[in-house]
């Protein structure tokens, strides 16, 4: 699952959802509820301002699709990201992700007819500026870079990828209901389900479509299936909330130009939701009793815990929550 470094800061602990990037009204046809901002302030509580605030651990109390897709992967990587809240240090990749989600969404802003790809250009050297000012961590990826070379090229990479976005869709003729938008539903069990949509369309019949935009290339026929877990889950969330269950799940990669779409059925969600109630209860499982579990993997190269990790003789960091006695037997 493609992760930008918004996903980790959206998706930890169980507070109010994040004040950035800001989140539109809903539209009368919108297909979901938007939930209130405010209060997403430092988890950390007052502190000294000259010391970085310290992740306070929470309880898990809600489940993202960036989230439950860290414990299917890694049971301890879920638990360093939402429950300790190790810091992770921004990649260029992710943050390239981030920019385009960004330069997408405000093209929507503009008239119709304007929605072309140098006006689209135009806008990424204004939102890298804003993205510096929110999430200031991400200027350390050229600090070494004193001649901008580097990120020269980087930015015509992100500049490539909304081009390729042109060959793909037709902004023009797009008038989306709701851009980045956070949904949140919860289920009979208790169980609470988040996340941000990129986009989401409704025709003129009421039919809905998700679009999530991805800034890799498409995962190979095999591995189609677990791409479009996300979108299931979205779905899920927009069915419990609306009683609409979305006519087309819409993945655009702008790093190979493929679309791919998949139309749900309520079978489908049934048993998405299945699988998340069978996850939830394994993360409340480890949750009470402390046991997280490493699963190595090819993606453990990429991993910023490794030196917490037990897999490569590191040591998690004490565990922060009360712990009851596994059941004996």
């Amino acid at each position: 699952m493609e992760t930008s470094i918004e996903d980790v800061a959206r998706d930890t602990g169980g507070g109010a959802p994040p004040a950035e990037p800001p989140v539109e009204s809903p539209a009368a046809a919108g297909p979901a509820t938007v939930a209130d901002p405010a209060g997403a302030g430092d988890p950390a509580g007052a502190g000294d301002p000259a010391e970085p605030p310290v992740p306070v651990a929470q309880v898990p109390a809600s489940l993202s699709p960036s989230r439950a897709g860290d414990f299917m992967q890694c049971p301890l990587l879920y638990r360093f990201r939402v429950i300790d809240r190790l810091p992770e240090k921004p990649s260029e990749a992710a943050t390239r992700g981030t920019l385009v989600h960004a330069v997408l969404e405000r093209l929507f802003d503009a008239p119709a007819a304007e929605r072309t790809a140098p006006r689209a250009k135009a806008l990424i050297p204004g939102q890298w500026d804003r993205l510096k000012e929110t999430r200031p961590e991400v200027g350390e990826l050229f600090a070494d870079d004193p001649d901008g070379e580097r990120l020269a090229g980087w930015l015509g990479d992100a500049e490539r990828l909304v081009e390729r976005w042109f060959t793909l869709e037709d902004p023009s003729r797009l008038e989306p209901a709701e851009r980045e938008l956070f949904v949140e539903a919860e289920l009979e069990s208790g169980l609470r389900l988040r996340g941000i949509i990129d986009r989401v369309d409704v025709a003129p019949t009421g039919e809905v479509r998700i679009v999530d935009y991805k800034t890799g290339k498409a995962p190979r026929p095999e591995y189609a299936e677990g791409a479009l877990f996300q979108m299931k889950f979205y779905a899920l969330v927009v069915w419990r909330l609306k009683q609409v269950v979305p006519r087309r799940l819409q993945l655009v990669y702008l790093g190979s130009g493929d679309v791919l779409t998949y139309d749900p059925v309520v079978a489908d969600l049934e048993r998405v939701e299945r699988k998340l109630l069978a996850l939830w209860d394994a993360i409340r499982l480890a949750t009470e009793t402390g046991d997280w579990r490493p699963r190595p993997t090819k993606l453990c190269g990429w991993c910023d815990h490794r030196a917490h990790c037990p897999e490569f003789g590191g040591t998690p960091p004490p565990y922060p929550l009360p712990v009851r006695p596994a059941a004996s037997g």
